[in-house]
């Protein structure tokens, strides 16, 4: 009961990095925690930096033709920083630790947060760090060793989304280089289906009755409590008050509905994934209410009846996670 990990939409750009991907590392996907070394960190020039080696070999050549020496020692210091800043941006990621990455569940078509986390040994500075996943990208601050990445990914199905490749790169000190690494965590981040945007009402409760809750605006007398300020004064028990000789208040007691049964087979009429939409709307609209609701879905036990975030992230993930109409 597990949905094909799905990707976010790429473009042919991105289409084609990924194919040059393949002759990087890593080679698969990997275990987080991950350490940046000098085996996966990549230097390449960028456009500047190929203008300005260009620059620097022109004038090379003009400053021995003309037999210049000030030239000639100004192109070489020249060749001397833009090749120490080869290693100042290598050296921005190496060290690097790619500590975790995680995200809150949410409803297909609506992007998700990815959150990647890293840290590095305190002591040297390190500025300009990107963070890319696709067509997504971010800057990567890092304070006091430790910092954190947001991205917003695109989601277009339930079930699995696989983040894919991250690429961390900087353009730091000159902007002549640019250095870059790949991260490909073994994380899979969950879609919940998208509800159905417009639907019949929840359906009456078939369970059992709910206990009672404490309302101040119920029908019977639950028990009488002890005055609090800011309690309204027509919940003042003047007469039991009277005896004990102190302020009493009438706690009243409203029942709660009945359980609701959420059953996939009461909606056979519905096509596979209406089904599934018209359950997680279901879903959230009973948690809006306030009930308690059961799910009832082909192949698994019942998930119920209850309520709360945790039930309702129980729900949702089983819906999410159902095999697709033509997979059953």
């Amino acid at each position: 009961m597990v949905a094909l990990p799905q990707r976010a939409p790429a473009g042919p750009r991105q289409q084609l990095r990924r194919r040059f991907q393949a002759w990087a590392r890593p080679r698969r996907p990997e275990a987080l925690p991950v350490a940046l070394d000098r085996h996966r960190i990549y230097v390449l020039p960028t456009r500047f930096g190929l203008f300005f080696a260009l620059l620097l070999g022109v004038m090379g050549l003009g400053a021995l033709n003309y037999n210049n020496n000030p030239a000639l020692l100004l192109a070489l210091l020249l060749a001397a920083a833009a090749n120490a800043s080869l290693l100042l941006a290598h050296l921005q990621l190496s060290g690097l630790q790619v500590v975790a990455i995680g995200a809150e569940p949410v409803a297909a078509g609506t992007p998700l947060e990815l959150r990647l986390h890293a840290r590095a040994a305190p002591g040297r500075e390190r500025r300009g760090l990107r963070v890319d996943c696709g067509a997504a990208t971010t800057t990567l601050s890092l304070s006091e060793g430790s910092g954190q990445a947001s991205l917003l990914l695109p989601t277009t199905q339930r079930g699995w989304l696989d983040p894919g490749r991250l690429c961390i790169s900087s353009i730091r000190p000159l902007g002549l280089a640019r250095a870059w690494a790949y991260v490909w965590p073994q994380t899979l981040l969950l879609v919940y289906p998208a509800p159905e945007a417009h639907g019949p009402p929840l359906p009456p409760g078939g369970g059992s009755q709910a206990p009672v809750r404490l309302h101040p605006a119920g029908d019977d007398v639950h028990h009488l409590r002890a005055y609090r300020r800011g309690d309204p004064r027509r919940a003042i028990a003047w007469k039991p008050s009277a005896r004990r000789g102190a302020l009493l208040v009438r706690e009243y007691e409203q029942p709660r509905g009945a359980d609701v049964v959420l059953d996939w087979r009461q909606l056979s009429a519905l096509a596979w994934e209406a089904r599934i939409r018209r359950l997680a709307r279901w879903v959230d609209e009973a948690e809006r209410e306030g009930r308690r609701y059961r799910l009832q879905l082909p192949g698994q036990p019942a998930l119920g009846p209850a309520s709360g975030a945790q039930h309702r992230h129980a729900c949702l993930r089983a819906l999410a996670l159902l095999p697709a109409a033509g997979e059953r």
